[in-house]
């Protein structure tokens, strides 16, 4: 099994609190990982249908069967249950006694908020990183790792088909996570809605143009926006601004979790398509922002990721705030070495000084090429280090007394 860099992360937290709740998107590999963790807890699957059944009809039943500490997977089947859970961690304060998983994050946000606030900790898990495939000797090249994308399950042995993967993906998460939640009503249209979405990948969300090609309203598309995001099938990278004037583009930019999700929905099925495609560069942007999300979360650290686009025309990719500072970046699929890739960054700098940080390397232009520490004060680093660049670098503050 590949090490998950998240690791470490849930076992602090299991350690500090009564209970844990992983979200991720399905078959990301939670339920491999905690199972692998913690190997003495009991085990639930909510997705059994007698043992929803016996959580939902007796809990205290359920408890004894399934004694604390115990995994409870896929608590969405059934988020009543944590009201019990609830009076049990009151009763007995014993920390790490439970661990959740959930792959909808719609119900059991509700539930948690309700129930378990100040009891729980929450862990975001996403796909594989290629710092993760790294450590386990996988590397590979742009294009291919585009289409493969990150899912465990396509990395566990050679000889998987992604193309065929992604598409059993979607059709398992339409029939089993948005059926059962109810909040679409026609799965066909929805589906169409995932590949133009797709088609916009790394761009601005755009409800109402969105909506005159599904067929419906621009609120309908918001909400299905939400549905994706509660799934967490994508995410959106918010604008950063210096106050609220008008100038700054306040439309949110949306990316996949995983680009073989994304490269799927598009028709894409191989590198050499991949190389062709007019929308590589926008999956290449894709595929950096989502590991620099990975490097976060990983860690525990709150996301702090931004984008920046004025109404003049002056766009960044990615923007970091780290200690009230903005480190600034750039994406680009190419290999060469490119002054234009810059003038943004210089011209940010600029503008906002005050904002971003001091030292010796200006900015970041993440891309195919060789790594370049400084390079005319700009830094050049391949995508494949994009985990380093935005790993916490300082430890969270801690009370003690």
């Amino acid at each position: 099994m590949i090490k998950r860099s998240v690791s470490e992360y849930i076992k602090t937290c299991m350690s500090e609190y009564f209970s844990v709740a992983v979200f991720g998107p399905r078959q990301c590999g939670k339920t491999t990982l905690i199972r692998e963790l913690f190997p003495d807890f009991s085990y639930a699957n909510l997705e059994d249908m007698n043992v929803r059944n016996l959580a939902k009809n007796d809990p205290e039943e359920f408890f004894t069967r399934f004694p604390e500490p115990v995994i409870i997977d896929e608590i969405q089947r059934v988020p009543e249950l944590l009201s019990t859970v609830q009076v049990r961690i009151d009763s007995n304060k014993k920390k790490g006694q439970y661990i959740i998983t959930g792959s909808q994050q719609i119900s059991l946000k509700n539930s948690v908020s309700q129930s378990l606030a100040g009891r729980i900790a929450l862990v975001q898990m996403q796909p594989l990183s290629m710092a993760e495939l790294k450590a386990s000797n996988i590397e590979l090249d742009r294009d291919t790792q585009l289409v493969s994308g990150f899912m465990p399950y396509l990395f566990a042995e050679q000889g998987h088909k992604p193309f065929e993967y992604y598409r059993n993906y979607v059709q398992t998460y339409l029939e089993k996570d948005i059926a059962q939640i109810g909040a679409v009503q026609d799965l066909m249209r929805f589906e169409n809605f995932m590949r133009l979405l797709a088609g916009r990948t790394g761009q601005l969300v755009n409800n109402s143009a969105l909506s005159g090609e599904v067929g419906v309203s621009s609120t309908t598309i918001g909400s299905w926006l939400s549905v994706l995001e509660a799934s967490h099938l994508v995410f959106v990278l918010r604008p950063w601004y210096e106050n609220r004037t008008n100038q700054v583009v306040k439309t949110p930019k949306v990316y996949f979790c995983d680009t073989g999700l994304a490269s799927y929905l598009l028709g894409i099925e191989t590198p050499e398509q991949m190389q062709r495609d007019p929308l590589m560069g926008n999956l290449f942007e894709n595929l950096v922002v989502s590991e620099a999300l990975k490097a976060r979360y990983n860690s525990g650290a709150e996301p702090d990721l931004y984008f920046f686009r004025n109404s003049k025309g002056l766009e960044i990719d990615v923007i970091l705030k780290e200690n009230r500072l903005l480190n600034l970046f750039e994406v680009k699929s190419g290999k060469a070495l490119n002054d234009d890739f810059t003038k943004n960054m210089q011209k940010f700098r600029e503008l906002y000084s005050p904002y971003t940080t001091n030292g010796s390397v200006k900015g970041t232009v993440i891309y195919s090429g060789e790594t370049y520490k400084s390079y005319k004060d700009f830094a050049y680093v391949n995508f494949h280090q994009t985990s380093d660049l935005f790993s916490p670098k300082t430890e969270p503050f801690v009370l003690r007394f």
